[in-house]
């Protein structure tokens, strides 16, 4: 393990990180039990690059996020765009966040693609994850990659990666991830850090790629007469959202937010959140109350790098942030209604099923992928796509992938088109479940130290699969890590039960967390609440004997 770091100190290009590597090696050396565990634990193995690409803590060693792990993951992605390129010169561009390191992975990024023969495109300064999706298409990029950890923890950052040609710019699925994986891991065993060759001849885009998206996002829903007086706020959660967002938000004619000023600038640190993710708990606090204060009709909030979107509305008991569910399902609708013959509105198979049920109605495909919109944005003849965490799909020719902010645009569109009659977005929520009938639905998310126990629940689940959560009886048991027919498998267990209602397990894909989504439809609001309610207490007690 000493000599392993000693090698991984002589390549390391970051004088924190090889500062931090040295010391533990010292304090490990010296007899100290903690250090030597947390040396063990940093070279336990390396973070593995799939289709989510990487994400981890920062720090040094193979099994954090550093210079040296993503030198190694760009060489390789390198390699792998040449082998696909053939002849042709591969383009690939690269955005970042405003994270810490993001900028700093991203121009070691860009030198070592320029470095390796490609044409390395450096997107002007940190900006959403929606403006990088959206380059790879506008610039006719053969890939891209977005330095960026989400709504993960402020201690991590990421490495996202989209093909364009033929995937259309969307992220990576198998077997690519597998084949850059391979290529990764050859530069590794292979080639030290220092040894990569590097080119700063790479280029930098204009503003007219920005522009570019503004002007198309801003298009998703233009402001009607209604929109003027509309009172909002908005939170960018410490993140990069809102210098776009602004820009698209005065493109389209909509009046601006009140701002909570303690979120609105990128800051990596994120002081004023333990959890950058505004479906944890406390994290839109800051935003009740400037709404509050500023007698605000609704909220907007994005997360850090702007890809997701959270809504929230005043209610009898304060403020009630809505679920991805319930936007998702007002978006479907909206996407639904005006779409023509052959338009297909997708959703994750842990998304609420109420979109089948309004797409049978407005006489478009349904499609249910796999979690992640690496699936959903391959949906054939998309027009709409959305997954309950909070992420929506809603200009699928423009971006394909979840975009907070192009959503951002759809909602205030929809409240504006109701304020003209006099109805809230509450109404809206009313009388969509008066159409479609009332689904809801909640998350149980379990977070853990020691990832064994996710796996060991999973394990036991499928052991020894449950014949009911409570009163309700599991009529259909789903495992779908390996489908029968041969499609795309997932570590997803899911339960049909007697009442119309459903659970699924799986492992988050980002971060230490076992999730189960429950689904359920009532006759009433009063009924699918009882029963959500009678449902979680069981689910919640099956997990407690699981894990």
């Amino acid at each position: 393990m000493i000599s392993a770091a000693r090698a991984w100190i002589a390549q390391d290009p970051d004088p924190e990180t090889r500062d931090e590597l040295t010391a533990l090696v010292k304090a490990a050396e010296a007899g100290g039990g903690d250090a030597s565990s947390e040396l063990a634990a940093r070279f336990a193995g390396r973070l593995q690059f799939g289709t989510a690409g990487l994400r981890g803590e920062l720090g040094a060693g193979p099994m954090r996020m550093n210079r040296v792990l993503v030198a190694q993951a760009a060489a390789g992605f390198a390699a792998y765009l040449r082998e696909r390129g053939g002849d042709n010169t591969p383009r690939v561009v690269i955005g970042f966040d405003g994270r810490k390191n993001s900028d700093v992975f991203a121009r070691d990024s860009a030198e070592l693609f320029q470095g390796a023969g490609l044409e390395a495109i450096l997107l002007p300064r940190r900006l959403p994850t929606p403006v990088l999706a959206f380059a790879v298409r506008y610039l006719d990029a053969d890939a891209g990659v977005m330095v960026t950890a989400s709504h993960n923890p402020p201690a991590d950052n990421g490495y996202k990666v989209y093909l364009g040609g033929a995937d259309g710019g969307a992220q990576i699925v198998t077997p690519a991830d597998a084949d850059i994986a391979r290529e990764i891991q050859h530069v590794a065993d292979t080639l030290a850090v220092p040894d990569l060759p590097r080119s700063t001849e790479y280029l930098v885009a204009d503003e007219g790629v920005v522009e570019a998206y503004v002007a198309a996002t801003a298009a998703v829903a233009a402001a009607p007469a209604s929109a003027s007086g509309m009172s909002w706020v908005y939170t960018a959660m410490h993140g990069v959202g809102w210098e776009t967002l602004r820009a698209v938000v005065e493109a389209a004619g909509y009046p601006l937010p009140a701002l909570v000023a303690a979120q609105t600038e990128p800051d990596g640190a994120f002081p004023t959140v333990a959890f950058p993710n505004p479906e944890e708990p406390g994290a839109l606090d800051l935003a009740y109350e400037t709404a509050t204060a500023s007698g605000a009709e609704f909220i907007i909030a994005n997360d850090p790098d702007a890809d997701r979107v959270a809504v929230a509305i005043p209610s009898a008991d304060g403020w009630r942030r809505l679920t991805g569910n319930d936007i998702g399902l007002l978006l479907g609708a909206r996407a639904a209604r005006s779409a023509g013959a052959g338009a297909t509105v997708a959703s994750s198979l842990v998304s609420s099923p109420g979109l089948g049920v309004i797409a049978e109605r407005f006489g478009v495909s349904w499609r249910e992928t796999l979690t992640g919109f690496k699936w959903i944005a391959r949906a054939p003849g998309i027009v709409f796509g959305y997954e309950e965490a909070l992420g929506y799909l809603v200009n699928p020719e423009t971006v394909r992938d979840k975009d907070g902010i192009s959503a951002t645009v759809a909602v205030l569109g929809l409240v504006a088109e109701a304020r003209g009659r006099g109805a809230t977005i509450a109404d809206l929520l009313d009388e969509l479940a008066a159409e479609f009938g009332h689904f809801t639905s909640t998350q149980i998310s379990v977070r853990v130290e020691n990832l064994s126990l996710i796996s060991g629940a999973m394990e036991s689940l499928r052991a020894e699969p449950p014949r009911s959560f409570g009163a309700m009886t599991v009529t259909v048991a789903d495992d779908l890590l390996r489908p029968a027919d041969g499609t795309p498998g997932g570590d997803i267990l899911r339960y049909q039960l007697s009442d119309g209602a459903r659970v699924i397990f799986r492992p988050s894909g980002t971060e230490p967390k076992l999730k189960a989504y429950l689904d359920v439809r009532g006759e009433s609001a009063d009924i699918a609440r009882a029963r959500l309610t009678a449902l979680e207490a069981a689910v919640r007690a099956e997990l407690a004997e699981r894990m």
